[in-house]
């Protein structure tokens, strides 16, 4: 997340989130609509998610397993 577009995401929510796909930009303009503040939180949560694109694939934090449980593999 840049500075440019925290600032962006201040002044104008749904411009910040432009590239982050359509229902991104939905949501932050109908939050924006509804208050301003709700616009800026939604827009700085979006931007703050992690999502790393590795082989045309994206790939999201994980999370520690527990690996001592026994797993159906079929």
């Amino acid at each position: 997340m840049s500075l440019f577009r925290v600032i962006l995401s201040i002044f104008f929510p749904p411009l910040a989130v432009l590239d982050k796909g359509c229902g991104s930009v939905l949501i932050v303009t109908i939050l924006t609509f509804i208050a301003w503040v709700p616009g800026v939180i939604g827009a700085l949560v979006i931007l703050n998610k992690d999502t790393r694109v590795v082989n045309n694939q994206p790939t999201y934090p994980t999370y520690p397993t527990n690996n001592y449980r026994m797993r159906c593999e079929y």
